[in-house]
């Protein structure tokens, strides 16, 4: 996969995420809760203590991920510097691994002690994952600075 691809769908992610991410802190903020539609989980997901992290919506530390995810995926995909797409591209891999971690916490608190799944979040999740093995194929590139 060119640079050029791997970038975009990066970068693309990355928005999706922050798409999904705002909804659900917007949500979370306004004392809302999400449409989950017939499956029913994503109010219990969000009424639930592990929602927060020391009085922070998770929600918006997805959107802070999200965003930084954004930027590190587009500075790989758009800059002229060798140097300097690779540290992004680095930092893309490293943020990535990062919320792979997280993600997988978040999935277990919700299958095994809150007991419901929200659909927002599985999605989120995958958009992570999916970002985290695109930078992680990046990286097996001979010279992953490169175009």
């Amino acid at each position: 996969m060119s640079r050029a691809v791997s970038g975009a769908t990066m970068t693309g992610l990355a928005l999706v995420g922050l798409v999904i991410a705002a909804y659900l802190a917007v949500e979370k903020l306004t004392g809302g809760t999400p449409a989950c539609g017939p499956l029913h989980g994503c109010e219990t997901v969000a009424a639930s203590p592990y929602s927060e992290i020391l009085g922070i919506p998770v929600a918006l530390i997805g959107v802070g991920y999200s965003i930084l995810g954004a930027i590190v995926s587009l500075t790989w995909w758009r800059t002229a510097s060798v140097s300097r797409a690779r540290a992004a591209l680095l930092a893309a891999y490293g943020l990535g691994l990062l919320g792979l971690f997280v993600v997988l916490a978040l999935t277990y608190l919700e299958l095994f002690v809150i007991d419901a799944v929200c659909v927002y979040c599985v999605s989120y999740g995958i958009t992570v994952v999916a970002g985290f093995v695109v930078s992680a194929v990046a990286m097996r590139r001979p010279d992953p600075g490169r175009g």
